[in-house]
């Protein structure tokens, strides 16, 4: 009988933020860094919420909406391993109108948010880090919002995944139909479709929330050119934010 293969261990420089970092500033940090689990769905802040943490995540993704009135969502930004969440903080704003929600589980290492300042106002390497990755983020937000009033649902979808690939060691997906739906503010009958396209043209395969992605090219050629901005913009900024 074949052993199983043991879990990778845990280690905050999963995150490339952190991992860019000089060792003495990083050994700075790590005594106040806190493995946190990052369960599917889990909320790490509200809209208008004031934020006591940032989350570094390591092997997770979270989706930052903007929730409207009636309570119906759309996605403005994914951050995984070539992030921070919690910018806010830092930018002197505390709080932020968006919901920051694990869009796949993992899990992620938390920070207190003085200590981040701390930090930040060093005017070290940390801060030049995050002012490139908030620029960064940034252009993602701006494309994003343009992505959802000009093309299609099938183009929408296919930037969504290929950006949560860049932030996983696999091309496999834990997606439901309901939460592409949420973070993309459409119908469900809209992502079916969508879904079912990419699955004829031979791009992924779908089944019960598992997503599989069969062509990466394909499915790279098939997106708009929304994806291939933001990811030149995170090349840019941060050459090592995307490398697994």
């Amino acid at each position: 009988m074949e052993s199983a293969v043991p879990a990778a261990p845990h280690d905050p420089r999963q995150n490339h933020l952190l991992a860019a970092l000089p060792e003495d500033d990083y050994q700075r940090l790590l005594p106040h860094l806190e493995l946190f689990p990052m369960p599917l769905g889990h909320v790490l802040s509200e809209s208008g919420g004031l934020m006591r943490h940032v989350y570094f995540p390591t092997s997770c993704i979270v989706s930052l909406l903007y929730v409207m009135e009636n309570g119906s969502a759309g996605q403005m930004a994914v951050v995984g391993h070539e992030g921070i969440v919690g910018v806010s903080l830092f930018m002197g704003g505390e709080t932020t109108t968006s919901s920051a929600v694990v869009q796949i589980a993992g899990h992620a290492y938390r920070l207190k948010g003085q200590l981040l300042k701390d930090e930040f106002f060093r005017a070290g390497p940390m801060q030049r880090r995050l002012l490139f990755y908030t620029q960064a983020l940034l252009t993602q937000m701006a494309q994003t919002a343009v992505c959802n009033r000009h093309h299609a649902l099938d183009q929408q979808l296919c930037r969504l995944l290929l950006l949560s690939l860049d932030r996983l060691p696999s091309n496999e997906l834990i997606m439901t139909q309901e939460l592409i739906a949420s973070v993309l503010g459409v119908r469900r009958e809209g992502v079916t479709e969508a879904a079912g396209n990419l699955h004829r043209a031979g791009l992924i395969r779908y089944a019960r929330g598992h997503i599989t992605v069969l062509d990466r090219p394909g499915l790279e050629a098939r997106s708009c050119e929304c994806y291939a901005v933001v990811k030149r913009e995170f090349d840019r900024l941060l050459p090592e934010s995307c490398q697994h």
